[in-house]
């Protein structure tokens, strides 16, 4: 009997000091901190807004890197949900458990939706010419703001005003030295601002010339056409300009791009030409038939030249020319599209911008069009390029937006 009631105790105290053990790991259990970490990839991948929501609400953004950390979080179930303006995300949520241990890996991707717009700060900007800058981000032209704008793949923009006042910016390009340069169309300048936004100018030799495209040369040095001087010029990075005068007068050129042929190429609207300028200032101009007024240019994925015809009979065109001088014409489907700005899409095609039909063009190299509106009404579409990120960027100049469309 003793035996008996001596055992009874043991066990009792046990059973005692198990639930006393029970009660303390429930309470550790409920009071556990741990979190929630992941990357988002893009881009873009920095400056992703991410929402957790469940047991406990936080918000936090992006990291450079594309980290994001929930942190002090109590056992429980969340949602952890990014989101960027112009991006949908894969998946576009996840469902994360916490039960007393971290929880890192909750990965996502970002990928461009449709037609993103990015108001310009400035009322009136004027967003003309845009380009890929050597710093990841797009840099654009304010032709009424005087200024040049800089836009991240996420949208952010910032602006820097030109010293010389109604300057006209136009064309900008991204130089070999690791800077932007620009054409300054009233001012007759070329202009070049730095990545942190130090402006330098540099004065045309010709007065009244009226600056309009521009280029990165395969000789080092920047390529730009003079509109009214119907002249082409070279300017080096130290500043240097060397002009050379177009055959035909009042050529009028206007975009100008660097062919796969080691050569420049540029368009001519009023002498309805191509002109092909080698790097020792050699021109030859390629007469276009049906009279179009070729706008915009740029080299293809084919090993030929993409250029805009935004007047054809109303029938406006995109052309194609080999380096030979072989020129082929395709319709837009959209009649008075007026169609200027065009770029080498990442996909392979051209894309090209429709400033009175407000959309955005593509073409095969075999010549199919597709064409794609763009939310705001009215916008005029003008420059194009292709981003870092992937995206086609366009200005809208009378929207006065930055526009991304994914190809």
């Amino acid at each position: 009997m003793r035996r008996t009631m001596t055992t009874v105790a043991i066990l009792s105290v046990v059973c005692a000091s198990s639930a006393c053990g029970g009660g303390s790991s429930s309470s550790q259990a409920t009071s556990a901190i741990n979190s929630i970490s992941g990357t988002v990839s893009g881009p873009p991948t920095s400056g992703v807004y991410v929402a957790l929501t469940g047991a406990s609400t936080a918000g936090t953004t992006t990291d450079a890197n594309g980290n994001y950390t929930f942190t002090g979080l109590l056992n429980g179930r969340y949602t952890v949900t990014p989101s960027v303006s112009g991006y949908d995300f894969t998946p576009a949520s996840m469902s994360v458990t916490v039960n007393g241990a971290d929880m890192p890996g909750q990965n996502f991707t970002a990928v461009a939706s449709t037609i993103a717009e990015f108001p310009v700060p400035t009322s009136h900007g004027g967003p003309a010419g845009i380009a890929a800058g050597p710093d990841g981000n797009l840099w654009f032209t304010e032709l009424e703001g005087n200024q040049i704008g800089r836009i991240t793949p996420s949208g952010t923009i910032t602006e820097f005003a030109i010293p010389t006042s109604h300057s006209g910016p136009v064309g900008i390009a991204a130089g070999p030295d690791g800077n932007l340069w620009f054409t300054e169309f009233y001012a007759d300048k070329i202009g070049c601002i730095t990545p942190s936004g130090t402006i330098t100018e540099f004065a045309i030799p010709s007065s009244g010339s009226e600056p309009h495209g521009i280029v990165a040369g395969p000789d080092g040095n920047l390529w730009f056409t003079e509109v009214l001087g119907n002249r082409i010029g070279s300017i080096t990075p130290n500043g240097t300009i060397t002009e050379y005068a177009i055959p035909t007068s009042s050529g009028n050129a206007d975009a100008i791009a660097a062919g796969p042929d080691g050569n420049l190429w540029f368009t001519e609207y009023v002498a309805n030409q191509i002109g092909k300028i080698t790097p020792i200032g050699a021109i030859t101009e390629f007469a276009i038939t049906s009279g179009n007024e070729p706008h915009g240019i740029a080299a293809g994925p084919d090993g030929n030249l993409w250029f805009t015809e935004p007047s054809a009979g109303m029938v406006n065109q995109i052309g194609c020319i080999t380096p030979s001088g072989t020129i082929t014409e395709f319709a837009i489907p959209t009649s008075s599209s007026d169609p200027e700005g065009i770029v080498a899409g990442p996909d392979g095609n051209l894309w090209f911008a429709e400033q009175e039909g407000n959309q955005i063009g593509r073409i095969t190299p075999s010549g199919t069009i597709t064409e794609y509106a763009i939310p705001t009404s009215g916008s005029y579409p003008v420059g194009i390029a292709a981003g870092p990120d992937g995206n086609l960027w366009f200005t809208e100049t009378y929207g006065n937006k930055i526009g991304r469309l994914p190809p």
